[in-house]
């Protein structure tokens, strides 16, 4: 386990604007209870809680992955009227301490979705 810090930052703040993601022109998830996540150099990654999520759609992936500073990272796939889009969707079950706020939260790949909205 590595901690952020002044080589590799990370920050978690609430977002206090509405976010929505949409797929096939489904809203997959919305929520103003965002929280934004930014780490190193990398773009601003949203994680939406899962209680403002249409689970339906959320289909578990055998894809997994493993960050040094926020743990294992488990994926789902997407399906929504026909629509598949695969690994979509990621979450960290049992973040390491220093994102625990990002527990029971999921994120979107931007390119893997038609929309994240982010708006007033």
């Amino acid at each position: 386990m590595k901690i952020p810090g002044p080589d590799h930052p990370i920050t978690i703040t609430p977002e206090p604007r509405r976010v929505r993601v949409v797929v096939a022109g489904t809203v997959v998830a919305e929520t103003r209870d965002a929280l934004r996540l930014e780490e190193a150099s990398y773009p601003p990654v949203f994680y939406v809680p899962r209680r403002d999520t249409h689970a339906a759609f959320f289909k578990p992936s055998a894809r997994t992955s493993h960050c040094p500073y926020k743990g294992d990272a488990r994926y789902f796939d997407l399906d929504v009227a026909g629509t598949r889009r695969p690994d979509a969707v990621w979450s960290y079950e049992a973040p390491y301490p220093a994102v625990a706020a990002i527990r029971d939260c999921v994120a979107f790949y931007p390119d893997r979705v038609d929309a994240i909205d982010v708006t007033d």
